[in-house]
């Protein structure tokens, strides 16, 4: 007995074994040729002394041997190519003496492919010969002393496709051979899992150079991301991994498998490679959740990932401020305070109207605009116009973001504010028709304003011939929808245009209708008409003109005003729309009246930031005021000393009363009172120039005329609303005009009670002699009127004498009216009718402007609205009624008294004509040369 050393292993994965002689229990018994003296089976202890059995054959002494072992029948299990692995010693010939010749060292290998194990007797013939195997190592005789054979093992491989199995043949030619073990085996790529898809065991390809293409399965809970493939190579590795699979939502790749999210994990998008913790508001309760739910409260829109948190809609806008103008409203606000986590915030604008009084309100009309639009805003402001006057509308700010809709949580996101639109200036006035045409007129008819918004008190007609445009018009006012325009050129076409005045304001004209006269039947000088009694008829009624000019203005002159005031009176009673001031002293409880006119504000909302004067009742502050729902605004703050008396603190809140009446632009506006709190406090805006006055002496000469007449226009629209309401100022002075930053001057100071300085320039006087003297207060001697210095007799004819010199004051930049002439003295001069010259470079018109306001006779004294007309003329036309200054004519100094002669106003030829009722032959005269009366005089028949 001798042992083999051999090198025990595990079979590689990949190999599947079909026969192996190493671990069949008993005899093989396979079958041998010849059955004698051939292959032997003999049973040999191996290295662990287990026993093997083995075959054994060793004729070298006889020449030609052909000795065959046929292994059973091996069923090839789909293998398409088996490998045969044989383990044998080999007798060295040359250790054997006298076997030259007939001693081999080499065998055969054969195989037969056979359907079932039936055939106990084949033929070598039908054997397909695999290869002749050689030794690499022989044995010898000391090798068998030591009882230690040299093993080889040599591994053959063959393609058996064409039965269900083989038969292996070993040939032995005449070596001295021992067959150790065979195993019979192919190769397979082993089950395996490859991008989360299963592939199974296949067996390699026929060939040594295929590759078997095998389609792979998910794992469980994945799916195809590509459909998984790999390739089984021949040596039993795989091959070219394509596509694979993923884990479905709510499940992670761990080890090659899915495995479930644990609770409070999700797995929501495909492309994450592992679970990830909920986000934040939310949860998951179970295993495997694809989706966090969100946690009460929060919420996710449709278009919200599921990684993303959940989040709440937005808490309501904050501080919204309304600012009205008119028929207009702008709204601003913040943003929420509380945005939900989410940044597509977006604001909407709901609105409702109602009648001042009424409980119930309506969506607004579609005519209301919206600026830029009223849903889906980004920004935090709005515009709001086309809005009715008068109404209250309530407006509100919803604030939504992804997840407003549909939640109740949405509920309480909205702020709103209820405001009162102011009067407004009426719309355009529609539908113009022209009824009967005639040569020198035209009736016109129009439909009122589509929002009048208040009581239309006039309409005013302006019509200009079309040649001319709108350079020189005329102007007609009415209150009705008609008009007659006469005076008109025969066969001339007009432009006609209608505007609408409320107490608000004349509104915007209409579009112009055009239309031509018809025309004039009369000859035109030359054709057939009498030059003689043309002439005759020209030179009689220029000089009768010219010799009555002077009586006629002169009359005129001083009727023009009480006529005018008539008129203004009459209208007044006419249009029961305008409102009427109420003096607070009438109410016995003064309180009343306070809080009736002027708003009570609560003092947490003032910051007061500076004292910037001292007034008569206490400190002048400015600071800034910011009521709720409104923008911050800076105010001046009027205060009430400590120490102070009933009768102080009537007086003091008695300008409030008066103030709070008051709603015009260029009325200094009352913003509120402070009177259930210590100190009582007036709030007014704030003008940043201060008072006229010493802002004009600050500026001297820094302005130009049309901005000086500009200032006194705005004096004027602020003294003619105050008169439209039946309220006499008494003081009006360009020390109590205030101006803001935009150059806008207001009418402020309606106190009643004055303050009486040491200063010997002081403004006022309580005593001058015992016709001057009154109970009633301390009168403004520079500035007051004649009667009303000597029978305290305040009209607004009174307040017009003021504004005169509030105009001189203006035009000479501040300067001091009478400079320093005493009180008595001017009182003197003025009863004995000397007036204040024109200051530097004033122009003609506004001096004689001045003087008209000085007559002493107050019926002949102009309105304020002839004062605001006029300067509307100059302000229309600079050029040609602002361009001549004093120094071109001589005017009125304070030591010539006026009663001198009247100012005369300058008549064209036109006029001249009109006046004697040949306005049609303008054109012709006009072209002969003929353009002023003087030259009218010269006519001949030439």
């Amino acid at each position: 007995m001798f042992t083999v050393i051999s090198t025990a292993r595990v079979y590689p994965p990949n190999e599947e074994t079909l026969l192996d002689t190493r671990t069949v229990p008993g005899e093989l018994k396979w079958a041998a040729s010849p059955t004698e003296g051939g292959w032997e089976e003999v049973s040999i202890m191996d290295e662990k002394n287990v026993p093997i059995r083995t075959y054994q054959v060793c004729n070298v002494m006889e020449p030609s041997q052909s000795n065959w072992l046929r292994t059973d029948w091996i069923p090839r299990s789909g293998a398409q190519r088996i490998y045969v692995e044989i383990k044998f010693t080999l007798r060295d010939c040359n250790s054997l003496p006298g076997v030259t010749g007939t001693c081999k060292e080499t065998f055969n290998l054969y195989y037969y492919e056979s359907n079932n194990d039936r055939e106990h007797y084949i033929r070598e013939s039908n054997f397909l010969k695999i290869d002749t195997v050689a030794a690499d190592e022989s044995f010898t005789q000391v090798d068998i002393g030591d009882r230690i054979m040299k093993l080889n093992t040599e591994v053959r491989d063959v393609k058996v496709t064409t039965r269900k199995g083989f038969y292996l043949a070993f040939q032995d030619v005449g070596a001295c051979i021992a067959l150790v073990s065979v195993r019979v085996f192919y190769k397979t790529c082993p089950l395996t899992v490859r991008n989360l898809a299963t592939f199974p065991d296949t067996n390699t390809g026929a060939d040594t150079s295929s590759l078997v293409e095998v389609r792979g399965s998910c794992v469980n809970q994945s799916e195809e991301r590509e459909e998984p493939k790999m390739y089984c190579g021949a040596d039993g590795e795989w091959l070219v991994p394509i596509g694979g699979c993923v884990c479905n939502l709510g499940y992670e790749e761990r080890s090659g498998v899915c495995q479930a999210c644990t609770v409070g994990f999700n797995r929501a998008v495909s492309t994450d490679r592992a679970c990830s913790k909920c986000p934040p508001h939310s949860h998951s309760e179970k295993e495997g959740a694809a989706v966090c739910d969100c946690n009460p409260g929060y919420y996710r829109s449709e278009s919200d990932p599921a990684s993303m948190p959940c989040t709440q809609p937005p808490s309501a806008p904050q501080q919204l401020i309304s600012e009205v103008n008119e028929t207009s409203v702008v709204l601003e606000w913040s943003a929420p305070l509380r945005l939900g986590g989410r940044s597509d915030i977006s604001y909407s604008v709901d609105s409702l109207k109602g009648p001042l009084g009424a409980q119930l309100c309506l969506p607004c009309s579609q005519d209301v605009l919206f600026s830029p639009q009223q849903s889906g805003l980004r920004a935090t402001r709005v515009c709001v116009s086309e809005l009715q006057a008068h109404t209250r509308y309530t407006f509100t700010i919803l604030a939504r973001n992804g997840v407003s809709q549909g939640h109740s949580a949405g509920a309480g996101q909205s702020v709103s504010v209820t405001l009162t639109t102011n009067q407004a200036a009426p719309s355009p006035v529609t539908s113009i028709q022209a009824g009967d045409v005639t040569r020198h007129g035209v009736s016109l008819a129009w439909q009122q304003p589509d929002r009048p918004n208040g009581v239309i008190l006039e309409y005013e007609v302006k019509y200009y011939e079309k040649d001319q445009k709108e350079s020189s018009y005329r102007i007609m006012k009415t209150a009705s929808r008609s008009a007659d325009i006469t005076g008109l050129s025969p066969l001339t076409v007009y432009l006609y245009q209608v505007r609408a005045r409320t107490a608000a304001g004349y509104g915007e004209f209409s579009g112009p209708l055009e239309f031509s006269t018809n025309s004039d039947p009369l000859p035109l000088i030359g054709d057939a008409a009498s030059s003689t009694l043309l002439l005759l008829s020209i030179s009689g009624g220029v000089i009768l003109l010219l010799t009555s000019t002077a009586v006629f203005i002169i009359s005129r002159r001083r009727g023009k005003y009480s006529q005018a005031k008539q008129d203004s009176e009459e209208e007044k009673h006419l249009n029961p729309g305008v409102r009427i001031y109420v003096d607070p002293f009438t109410y016995e409880d003064p309180d009343q009246a306070v809080h009736e006119f002027a708003k009570e504000i609560d003092a947490t909302y003032i910051h007061i930031e500076k004292v910037i004067g001292i007034g008569e009742f206490g400190e002048v502050c400015s600071g800034r005021l910011r009521l709720q729902g409104k923008r911050e605004i800076y105010v001046a703050i009027k205060s009430l000393k400590a120490a102070y008396s009933n009768k102080q603190r009537q007086d003091f809140l008695s300008e409030a009363s008066i103030m709070g009446q008051f709603d015009h632009p260029n009325i200094i506006r009352l913003e509120g009172v402070v009177t259930r709190c210590k100190p009582v406090m007036i709030i007014t805006e704030y003008m940043e120039n201060g008072s006229l006055d010493a802002f004009l002496r600050k500026h001297d000469g820094h302005f130009t005329v049309i901005q000086l007449v500009g200032m006194l226009r705005g004096i004027a629209s602020g003294m003619k609303y105050l008169s439209d309401m039946s309220y006499v100022h008494r003081d009006l002075a360009a020390r109590n005009i205030l101006v803001n930053s935009n150059l806008v001057c207001k009418v402020s100071d309606f106190g009643l009670s004055r303050v009486l300085q040491e200063d010997p320039e002081n403004a006022y006087t309580t005593r001058v002699t015992g016709t001057y003297h009154s109970p009633g207060g301390k009168i403004p001697i520079r500035w007051t009127s004649p009667e009303a210095i000597a029978y305290r007799k305040f009209t607004p004819s009174s307040d017009t004498w003021s504004y005169g010199v509030v105009m001189w004051e203006v035009m000479s930049y501040g300067e001091r009216p009478y400079w320093d002439m005493s009180n008595q003295d001017v009182i003197k001069a003025i009863d004995e009718g000397y007036r204040l010259p024109p200051p530097m470079d004033c122009p003609v018109c506004l001096h004689q402007l001045m003087l008209d306001c000085w007559q002493t006779e107050r019926t002949h004294r102009p309105s304020f609205t002839q004062i605001l007309n006029m300067l509307d003329k100059l302000i229309r036309n600079p050029t040609t009624t602002l361009r001549r200054t004093g120094g071109d004519r001589p005017v009125p100094s304070l030591l010539e008294p006026v009663g001198g002669p009247e100012f005369v106003s300058v008549w064209s030829a036109e006029d001249c004509l009109q006046a004697i009722g040949m306005g049609m032959y303008r054109d012709t005269l006009t072209t002969a040369g003929y353009t002023s009366p003087d030259s009218l005089l010269t006519l001949t028949h030439q």
